[in-house]
Parts: structure tokens; C-alpha cells; sequence
């Protein structure tokens, strides 16, 4: 058998990971039976019996179907106290996992009504965000994104929001939501608001829709990062003109399964990608619906994909480029990736 190291102990950086999806199982189960939440059939299965319920959003119902999920356990997060178990259990995850920086991706909108309205609720998020980063020794920072099921100007809203908290711990924007539904570049205006702002752009693109998808995150949105951009495999410019301007992509490998972007884990262009010389950051999406965490995506690269230790260990300085870790934090984990690498293996 071939000796290899620990991925747990690899430093990583996780990009993308949504809120309510970072929820551990059974942290949901005790909130819905704290406030009376009658959870869907589906969802209490798949929480109940640690299988992860059986998704497809490759068609409008299917979407609907992850969507309704989705806000069910959302539906559980009712109080301050919840926000920072919520943040406190993610972050507790990702050290596991060996993330030394974690960015984690909400839409304070949803929250708003039941914590006393938006900038409540996003205070009520920053505030968890930085007592647990300073408990747990884990570096962690914000990214809101807007809906793009909701109106453009909902999103300039929020972008002006998030600017005015990029010195609490706000880091970028995103857009997020189906995106075959709402064009790119209806967006536009909110993502320039923030840019001048000083956040990153990472846009949600190439996910269940094709190429163009990523070249409008590109064109309109002008993307640092791309949420998901697995598509862009499909057309060989595209991904020359990522490498070339060093954009990177959140790749979920397991989240691409689950929702059927995908058939198979080995049908995932992660080879493609990255011998394209497009940078990634593997991320785990929604483990609460999708059943795999930060160390699992990297096992599947290895185990699925072949990728080397070396390879791996790439993968995992791509992640830590790509963030918007401060320099120092961003030298300390590419020093722990040297020398983990540099570890005999086990």
C-alpha cells in the first residue's frame, strides 16, 4: 500500500462554505426540537441516518427541492446564541480539517427577520466570527453575497452594507442562488460598489450552467474568484484566460455530485483544471446537505483523481494564494504546506 500523509494536517484555506449549509446534523435536529421546527421528511432522514438526502438541481424542481431544504434548517437559526454555535461548530470542523483560514459566505438578508433586521443580523455574524477566530486560533473572515433570485437592487443594498464592515471582518462579495437565474450583468452595478469598497468579487458561475456563465463573471462582474467554475473545463480559451489572469476557482467536487452537475465523482474536471494551470480552492459547499467537509474534497482528489502528495500540496497553496488572508497568515500556512510535505509519509 502506498504511503502517504495526513490531509487533515495539510494547511489549507477554505473559500467556500455557505452558513447555514456549514450546520452540523445534529446541531439542527436540537434547534428544530429547541423551537418546534417541523423539519421535511427528507431532510430529518438524511440528518437522522448520516446519509446525505438525495439531490438533483440539475432542472428547475430539483433546484427547488435543494432550496426548500436549504431554508428548513435555516428556519432553525432563531437566536444570537444559535449564530455563534453555528460559527463556533464550523470553525471547530475546519481546524479538524486543517483549514488555518476559512472564509464563510452568508446573505444576511435571510437572517434579518428573526435577529432584528440586516444590520443587526450581520453585526450578530461578525461579531461570532471574530470571538471564535480568537478562540480558536483560526483565521476567519466574511464574504455576503446576494441572492440572485432577488431584485439587483437588493444587491446594491448589500454591497454598500458589506463595505461599510470590510474593516469588521468583511472580505468580498459574492452572488449566489441558481444561476440560470438573473443575468451577470444585472449585477453589476452592486459588485462595482463593492470593488471600490475594497472587497474581492466571487461570484457564484459555471456551475449549473455552462462557459458563458464564467466569462460573464468575468466580463460583468469582473470575478477574482469564481464560486464552483468546474464549466469552464468545456472551453479550452476560457480556462487559458483564467490561468492567465490567475482567477481562482472554488471547487466543490462533492457538492458537484450531489446536485448532479456531474454523474459521477470522477467526471469532475479537477485534472482538467489544474493542468490548465487554473488556480483552485477546494471547498466543501453545504456539508450539511452534501455530507462531506473540507479534508473529504482533498481525498477525493487524492483517491478519485490520482493527485500526487505534491499535487495536493499545490492545491492547498493555491487555496491560501487565493484568499484574502493578511500576508503574515498567508507565509505561516504556505510554510506549513512546505514542511508538511517535507514529512516523511505515513
Amino acid at each position: 500500500m502506498e504511503r502517504v500523509r495526513d490531509l487533515a494536517e495539510l494547511p489549507k484555506a477554505h473559500l467556500h462554505l455557505h452558513f447555514t449549509g456549514s450546520m452540523r446534523p445534529g446541531t439542527v435536529l436540537e434547534l428544530a426540537d429547541k423551537y418546534g421546527v417541523r423539519l421535511p421528511d427528507a431532510l430529518t432522514e438524511a440528518l437522522t441516518s448520516g446519509e446525505p438526502p438525495s439531490l438533483r438541481a440539475t432542472d428547475e424542481r430539483g433546484w427547488f427541492r435543494f432550496q426548500r431544504l436549504y431554508d428548513a434548517a435555516r428556519s432553525c437559526l432563531r437566536e444570537p446564541e444559535d449564530i455563534q454555535r453555528l460559527v463556533r461548530e464550523a470553525a471547530e470542523e475546519d481546524v479538524r480539517d486543517g483549514s488555518g483560514w476559512l472564509e464563510i459566505q452568508v446573505d444576511p438578508t435571510s437572517y434579518a427577520p428573526r435577529l432584528g433586521g440586516l444590520i443587526p443580523a450581520l453585526e450578530i455574524i461578525l461579531d461570532a466570527v471574530d470571538t471564535t477566530s480568537r478562540e480558536t486560533g483560526l483565521g476567519m473572515r466574511v464574504l455576503v453575497a446576494a441572492n440572485r433570485m432577488k431584485h439587483p437592487l437588493d444587491a446594491r443594498t448589500l454591497a454598500r452594507l458589506a463595505v461599510r464592515y470590510a474593516d469588521r471582518g468583511v472580505v468580498g462579495f459574492g452572488l449566489s442562488n441558481d444561476e440560470r437565474r438573473g443575468l451577470a450583468r444585472d449585477f453589476d452595478r452592486a459588485f462595482h460598489i463593492a470593488r471600490e469598497g475594497g472587497l474581492l468579487s466571487a461570484p457564484h458561475g459555471g456551475e449549473l450552467t455552462g462557459p458563458a456563465s464564467v466569462r460573464d463573471c468575468l466580463d460583468d462582474l469582473h470575478a477574482t474568484r469564481i464560486g464552483h467554475g468546474v464549466r469552464a473545463a468545456e472551453d479550452p480559451r476560457l480556462l487559458r484566460r483564467l490561468a492567465e489572469r490567475g482567477v481562482t476557482c472554488e471547487v466543490c467536487p462533492a457538492s458537484n455530485v450531489a446536485l448532479g452537475v456531474y454523474e459521477k465523482p470522477q467526471d469532475v474536471p479537477l485534472r482538467t483544471l489544474f493542468e490548465a494551470g487554473v488556480p483552485m480552492a477546494l471547498g466543501a459547499d453545504d456539508p450539511l446537505l452534501f455530507g462531506s467537509r473540507l479534508a473529504a474534497q482533498y481525498e477525493l482528489a487524492r483517491h478519485v483523481h490520482g493527485f500526487t502528495d505534491a499535487e495536493l500540496a499545490e492545491l492547498a497553496r493555491q487555496s491560501v494564494r487565493g484568499s484574502a488572508a493578511p500576508e503574515k497568515v498567508r507565509q505561516r500556512l504556505l510554510a506549513g504546506v512546505d514542511d508538511w510535505l517535507a514529512r516523511p509519509a505515513a
